[in-house]
């Protein structure tokens, strides 16, 4: 019985990744010194995975900045603005990602989306009715040889053709995406010949679309696809995850492949369907390990639910994680200073394959001392758990009725009042909430953390950063201010700290996209707010200022869907709890005289199932997360929400449903395309469309951001438009972020003067 790995974090255990990327775009190492750090990684997380017993290491799951983007230099597919001559090279990946690099000239960057329901964001391929593919950069191929050379038999995983065609954005005039497969399917043959010649023998094709309720356009091309691709003479395991694939049964068992990936921790009830099907030269290989989620799996109860199976099976049945653990922290051995019961319930990437070691021993050797030692351990977490209810927190839940989740009045009145009492401009201009968090500021809160800096030291000194803050912006003639977060370390981590039944690692970071990492706090236990958490630095901030200072707080669906979050109560019932501590917050901003309160929701459309059938019960809990948290307010206090790099056509009814007074979101990448679904449904509130992608470091133009908000306006009510940039500006200079906004205010000016 073969343990399998379908991927591992790419970052490093001290995002050794991030640094050097980081560095080399700032110029400071050479691409060789940027080489040196990826290859040291490989070669450690490859041994990593042979000792828990992985017997084909995955070659293809790491990437500089995104797996997808990696495959579409592998296949030729650069948009020619992003071309530096006929080469493609690492600079020309980051400039499709971040529309500059070292080398080349500056562009509009590509655009960026969610990876299906995840947090992980992926850079969206860019094809033309006349695309054509070709194999055009090596790194795939290279990282074979590099692991071949250490002396292990690798698997290369790549995203499959039809979940890549189908992530892929048309440019120009819209033609059928499908017309391109022929071409495709010749690459990736002309990929697969390229394996085969090094010596491999199994390659892992990732279709995770296979999840989705697909239309008979998108299940038709399947097999004859992989009919195609299994004459490379290498042989196919069709990995599928986040949800069951049980719906397209027939069309996955009459594949051409060589075996088939389950995600069981999602839908373990597909188990019996394939197990009952396989062919007897397949193998099946049991997604059984969560990929996502950071807690020690039941392996006692997973070795009791799969036994049959694997008796049945015997060696056809592989053991693995249910996805990548790209989703994963990558070693828990470095947490020195986890409370040790939390610990204790703990299993970050490296502990995950031997979890998998440990249940094979479970169903091979199920008398064994070893075997007994992993039932115990697993008994032991269960009756720990179990001790960890508050009660006054279960009651509060329990006890809301539906007039907690409503405002007092509707839109149209509660507009006229906030008008009234914030009296703005037409087409007022603000930010999302954060401004740079510079070397400096990072440096106080080490030392804060540290102890080398006293608790009075540290306020006073950022104190000094939001009066600066606050300063520049009222320089820029911006409308709304934030306070700029200078305090907080992360949007999720900073609520997540101040909460109870909330844990925190050192390390425990996850890529989010590129060199952006988060650490997603741990919900262990009921939650609760025992103190107020925004509250000294928004009053604060306000003092400073007559112009309105928006409170900032990240929404109960976004902490949810951005945390490690507990497995034994409903999803539902933790984001309510999460609800009502920001409930508590949003009040006591508004008692002490704050007009404005964002709330933050950018994982909203995450949260939801890839079936689309599924998706109203998610809507409505999640909806009503939002509206518990923003409900306990006056007419005339206006309530904002924030969301990014989503699409809401789909949803959004359901956005309209929370009731925000406010809604900013990203478009700026999308050229106000997102905006085409609050056109279409006449949405009733006020919106803010980005107009400055703060992902890229490249600084927009006056005449860029007219344009962009003259489009808009074509959308759009004007007299219900605001302007500010995609997203927080954390991750950017001042030297970026200042003539940037200066052109946004700029342009707003300048279409005030033309619409009277």
């Amino acid at each position: 019985m073969n343990i399998a790995s379908l991927g591992f974090p790419r970052i490093g255990r001290q995002r050794e990744l991030k640094f050097a990327l980081e560095q080399y775009w700032r110029q400071e190492i050479t691409p060789a010194a940027l080489h040196e750090v990826a290859s040291t990684l490989r070669q450690t997380h490859w041994q990593w995975q042979a000792d828990a017993g992985v017997s084909l290491l995955p070659v293809g799951d790491f990437a500089y900045y995104d797996q997808v983007l990696t495959l579409s230099a592998t296949i030729n597919a650069i948009p020619a603005r992003h071309r530096d001559g006929d080469k493609v090279d690492l600079d020309t990946l980051f400039r499709v990602a971040r529309g500059r690099a070292p080398t080349g000239a500056a562009s509009s960057a590509s655009q960026m989306k969610k990876y299906f329901n995840s947090n992980y964001h992926y850079i969206v391929p860019e094809l033309s009715q006349n695309q054509t593919f070709s194999i055009a950069y090596e790194q795939l191929f290279d990282e074979v040889e590099q692991a071949k050379a250490l002396g292990h038999q690798v698997k290369p995983v790549l995203l499959g053709p039809l979940s890549y065609l189908y992530l892929a954005k048309c440019e120009g005039q819209a033609f059928d995406k499908l017309s391109l497969l022929p071409q495709l399917i010749e690459v990736y043959q002309a990929i697969l010949a390229r394996f085969k010649a090094q010596g491999v023998t199994w390659v892992q094709l990732d279709e995770p679309i296979l999840a989705l309720e697909l239309t008979p356009e998108w299940q038709a091309p399947f097999a004859a696809t992989y009919a195609s691709l299994s004459r490379a003479q290498v042989k196919l395991l069709l990995a599928s995850y986040y949800g069951s694939v049980a719906h397209h049964h027939e069309l996955i068992a009459n594949l051409a492949v060589a075996g088939i990936h389950l995600d069981l921790v999602s839908a373990p009830e597909q188990l019996s369907l394939f197990a009952s099907s396989l062919q007897p030269e397949q193998i099946l290989s049991l997604g059984v390990i969560n990929g996502r989620n950071v807690w020690a799996a039941e392996l006692d109860k997973i070795a009791a639910d799969i036994a049959p199976v694997v008796a049945d099976l015997g060696k056809q049945i592989w053991l693995a994680p249910s996805c990548s653990l790209l989703h994963s922290p990558v070693d828990l051995d470095v947490e020195t200073e986890l409370d040790t019961a939390l610990r204790q319930q703990l299993s970050f990437a490296k502990q995950k394959l031997n979890e998998l070691s440990q249940l094979r021993t479970l169903l091979i050797e199920p008398d064994s001392e070893a075997a007994r030692a992993t039932a115990e351990r697993c008994r032991a977490r269960r009756e720990a758990r179990q001790q960890a209810a508050n009660l006054q927190v279960n009651e509060r839940v329990a006890g809301l009725t539906t007039g907690d989740f409503e405002r007092q009045s509707g839109f149209a009145l509660r507009q006229v009042l906030q008008q009234q009492r914030l009296r703005l401009p037409l087409l007022p201009t603000t930010t999302i909430g954060s401004f740079p968090q510079t070397p400096a500021i990072r440096g106080l809160r080490s030392r804060w953390r540290k102890g080398e800096l006293t608790e009075a030291a540290y306020i006073a000194q950022l104190q000094g950063v939001t009066r600066d803050t606050i300063q520049r912006q009222l320089k820029l003639g911006i409308d709304v201010l934030v306070h700029g977060e200078a305090e907080r370390n992360d949007m999720v981590e900073y609520f997540g700290e101040q909460l109870d039944g909330v844990g925190f690692t050192q390390f425990g970071w996850v890529q989010s996209y590129g060199s952006r990492c988060v650490k997603p706090p741990l919900i262990y236990g009921d939650v609760s707010r025992p103190k107020p958490m925004t509250l000294d630095w928004a009053t604060y901030a306000q003092s400073l200022t007559d112009n309105p200072v928006k409170g900032m707080l990240t929404g109960p669906v976004t902490i949810l869907h951005w945390s490690f979050a507990r497995e034994d109560i409903s999803r539902e019932v933790i984001a309510n709890q999460l609800a009502l501590a920001i409930r508590d917050e949003v009040v006591d901003l508004q008692n002490a005289g704050i007009k404005i309160i964002q709330i933050d929701e950018p994982a909203f459309r995450e949260g939801l199932p890839l079936k689309q059938s599924q998706w109203q019960t998610y809507l409505d809990w999640a909806v009503n997360a939002f509206k518990l948290s923003a409900a306990g307010v006056k007419d005339d206090t206006q309530i904002h929400t924030h969301m990014c790099y989503s699409e809401f056509n789909a949803t959004i009814a359901s956005i309209a449903a929370m009731d925000a007074d406010v809604i900013t979101i990203e478009t700026s990448r999308s050229n106000m395309e997102l905006l085409n679904a609050f056109e279409d449904f006449d949405y009733p509130n006020e919106i803010g469309p980005g107009v400055y992608d703060i992902h890229s470091p490249n600084i927009p133009s006056v005449e860029q951001m007219v344009a962009l908000i003259d489009k808009a306006a074509t959308k759009v009510p004007v007299r219900q438009l605001w302007v500010n940039p995609d997203c927080g500006l954390k991750t950017r200079t001042w030297d970026e972020v200042e003539p940037a906004l200066q052109n946004m205010v700029t342009a707003t000016q300048e279409l005030r003067r033309r619409l009277g």
